[in-house]
């Protein structure tokens, strides 16, 4: 018996290195897409002509794409399996990312939701399955995912406008290059299709959203996720414009925004691995909330020379909490697909709720011509997803209910 279940763990070995390898394909390009438009919004606005409303919408468009698609999510999975949806997310996040770079404006906001819509069935699925094939060691993988993650989201503002610069490139270019990625994780992803198999019993959908919907603590994972997803959008659509806005060059900006997405790296490996090791995350998130609240108060004083250091924190608390918010989908499900539930209506509600970010904060400056009155806006954000995160992070279990 003890030589049969040796032999059944070498032999599933390689097919664990290769799921997680593949897991973390797709992680790397769930934020390239979205994070190369940051740095180069002047130079958009400046070829294009577009106000700062249009450009937030640009930027809000993926989350207004991951509300619709997040709740529905499961539907696809029922009817396709979980791999395949994966699969197929991966083709249209390298479709939209060739559409946009087209020199057409309509083009460029219809390949946004295309991408959109792919980058919300791995935003997701990646929970459930790793609560599915790794719940006993879910916050290391989650952990290494959404550092993953954060690695993408830091490359591509960091070398989106030296890309823009390039004549080879120009910002159309800066925005397509990151179709090669995606096409090759769909590759690597590809032998999980016949790999996973599809789950033989499925709840009733409506059943499930409903019992969902009724749960408080739902609401507030939800709720949660969408103030974090607010902040972090808004950071990544705008603090290249408010550096040069305050006379800072193109490129510095851009490597500021770089610079908190590579904090966010550090932030997206830590918070998870220590909000594992505890039962309840409260003071995980009152640390998060502080740290985010000190760099906002910093970035509305750009001019005193700390800017590194005000970028690296907001991006360590906002990594950190993306991070967390994937555990606690975890941790408050009973189940990979209580977790599949919960994660579709938490994004669906939550990136419903970011979406509105980039617009408003973009529009605040549009009427007071003065980017401290936007981050004051922030700075109250924070301290309402302080309130709520004590909620969600309080322990407890969503049971599936049916």
């Amino acid at each position: 018996m003890l030589k049969s279940n040796l032999k059944a763990s070498i032999t599933n070995q390689p097919k664990q290195a290769l799921l997680i390898a593949g897991i973390l394909f797709i992680a790397i390009n769930l934020r390239p897409a979205l994070a190369s438009v940051g740095p180069l919004v002047s130079t958009i606005r400046e070829s294009t002509g577009l106000s700062n409303s249009m450009l937030g919408l640009l930027t809000a468009l993926p989350l207004l794409a991951f509300g619709v698609v997040s709740m529905l999510t499961t539907l696809f999975t029922k009817r396709f399996g979980m791999a395949a949806t994966l699969a197929g997310a991966l083709l249209l996040i390298t479709i939209g990312i060739l559409v946009r770079s087209i020199d057409f404006i309509p083009a460029l906001y219809i390949g946004t939701i295309l991408s959109g819509i792919g980058i919300a069935f791995g935003n997701v699925l990646l929970p459930s399955l790793v609560k599915r094939n790794f719940e006993s060691n879910s916050g290391l993988i989650t952990s290494l995912y959404s550092g993953v993650m954060a690695i993408g989201a830091a490359t591509a503002a960091g070398i989106s406008v030296p890309l823009a610069q390039n004549e080879v490139f120009g910002w159309r270019g800066a925005l397509g290059v990151w179709a090669l990625l995606s096409f090759a994780a769909f590759f690597i992803w590809l032998p999980q299709i016949w790999r996973i198999k599809k789950a033989k019993k499925h709840r009733n959908f409506l059943k499930a959203m409903k019992h969902l919907t009724r749960s408080a603590l739902a609401w507030k994972v939800a709720i949660f996720m969408g103030l974090q997803s607010f902040a972090f959008y808004v950071i990544l659509a705008w603090v290249p414009d408010i550096l040069q806005s305050r006379g800072f060059d193109a490129s510095y900006s851009g490597w500021m925004l770089s610079l908190s997405q590579g904090t966010g790296v550090l932030g997206s490996l830590v918070i998870p691995i220590w909000a594992g090791r505890k039962k309840d995350q409260r003071s995980i998130i009152l640390v998060l909330v502080l740290l985010e609240a000190i760099s906002l108060v910093g970035l509305m004083f750009p001019q005193a020379g700390l800017v590194p250091i005000w970028v690296s924190l907001i991006g360590f608390a906002l990594g950190g909490s993306f991070g967390l918010v994937l555990m606690l989908i975890i941790f408050r499900s009973d189940d990979s697909e209580t977790a599949a539930e919960l994660s579709g209506m938490a994004q669906s509600i939550g990136y419903l709720i970011a979406a509105t970010g980039p617009i408003l904060f973009g529009s605040i400056f549009d009427l007071t011509g003065n980017w401290s009155y936007s981050l004051a806006f922030l700075l109250a954000i924070a301290l309402l997803k302080l309130y709520v995160g004590l909620g969600a992070g309080k322990p407890g279990k969503i049971s599936h209910g049916v």
